[in-house]
């Protein structure tokens, strides 16, 4: 198993696995962070992106096609959620310095990112999770557990916020309303949107790699959907998990995913070459396998013909450099595998802690009015 971002899947899932669909929402909050917006709301559907807003843009825009049909739904649908996104800026904003108190810091770089959505089983009609999670310049801040109904503070600094939510029952009740209700109704209408897209099934090309003769070799597997598959190494009919160093899923600017998988060469014998091969597993059963032949393998150091194979390390590069940015842009938490999948909470801050007030919270698609805050 691995994670994905903030849950991870059980993977090699049998052609007989639930359909398990997530609305996601990620928010990322920035001070200091040079050439990048101070704050980013990304919305997404079984990890497909569907919606975005930036502190620059300051709007609302659509990533599929098919989500301009929720204006049969709410004809005011975009305007709202514009309206929502840019009173949560300002409120997220404060939320830094709340933080920046909360740990002793006076300046510097600082990202607050905030999860939150819910997860429905579109066999059995059930509401299979909920969930809202903050962290902290890269580390866990807060969570609400929706079965116990209480918030989980991992670090010290967190305390009072747990403390202060866990008492506020008006706002408890009107959270589970919103992840057992609310959530769950816009997840159904993405899905019944975009049904031909998210139901998909894309198999990726697979490509062996290597940057010198004593690295390891990379299987890497790129254009894959949906992101519920595994890639192994495996020799013969075994699956190696010995000198096997595997990957995270990671997405692609256009919607499909990519992931990787290292084996240690150094102790291979010759003749066992062809004994070894890289398998792509989807979920649903399809494979594709690669089988590990030296003619196949590039690198940066040379070629076949023994010259240097620069075109694949600049492209290979060039899609780290994208991807960067769109981890960065999605504010995805790369949680343990305990914590749950997160979810698009608009928020308002708790910034007039200094007053003693807690502004509400707005969630969800834009109408609804939440009381979650942030205080952080």
């Amino acid at each position: 198993m691995r994670l994905f971002l903030a849950l991870c899947f059980l993977l090699g899932i049998p052609s007989g696995a639930p359909e398990i669909h997530s609305l996601k929402y990620v928010v990322t909050g920035a001070s200091q962070v040079p050439n990048f917006p101070e704050y980013v709301i990304v919305g997404l559907v079984d990890e497909l992106q569907i919606t975005h807003y930036d502190s620059n843009t300051r709007r609302v825009v659509s990533k599929q096609d098919w989500m301009y049909k929720t204006t049969e739904e709410d004809p005011t649908y975009w305007e709202k959620e514009t309206g929502v996104s840019l009173g949560d800026q300002q409120s997220f904003k404060a939320d830094i310095e709340i933080m920046k108190e909360r740990f002793n810091q006076t300046g510097g770089v600082h990202i607050v990112q905030k999860m939150y959505g819910c997860e429905w089983d579109d066999e059995t009609d059930e509401v299979v999770n909920g969930f809202h999670q903050y962290g902290y310049d890269g580390e866990d801040f807060i969570s609400f557990d929706l079965k116990t109904e209480t918030w989980i503070a991992p670090v010290q600094q967190a305390v009072p916020t747990k403390h202060k939510w866990d008492k506020d029952k008006a706002k408890m009740a009107f959270d589970k309303n919103y992840f057992t209700s609310f959530c769950p109704y816009w997840l159904k209408k993405y899905v019944e949107f975009g049904r031909s897209s998210l139901m998909r099934k894309d198999l990726p090309s697979v490509s062996l790699l290597q940057k010198t003769p004593s690295s390891p070799l990379t299987c890497h597997a790129t254009g894959f959907y949906p992101d519920r598959a595994d890639l192994f190494w495996k020799k013969d009919e075994e699956e190696l998990h010995e000198d096997v160093v595997r990957g995270e899923i990671l997405p692609n600017h256009d919607g499909s995913f990519q992931m990787s998988v290292d084996l240690d060469l150094s102790g291979l014998q010759d003749e066992d070459w062809g004994r070894y091969s890289c398998v792509f597993h989807l979920a649903g059963g399809q494979e594709v396998s690669k089988r590990l032949d030296k003619r196949d393998i590039r690198t940066n150091w040379k070629t076949n013909d023994g010259g240097l194979d620069t075109g694949l390390i600049g492209g290979v590069l060039g899609v780290v450099a994208v991807l960067v940015v769109i981890v960065c842009i999605i504010g995805f938490f790369v949680y343990k595998k305990k914590h749950p999948k997160g979810f698009r909470a608009t928020n308002t801050s708790e910034t007039s802690s200094s007053s003693g007030e807690d502004p509400a919270v707005k969630k969800g698609s834009s109408e609804e009015q939440s009381m979650l805050k942030t205080s952080a």
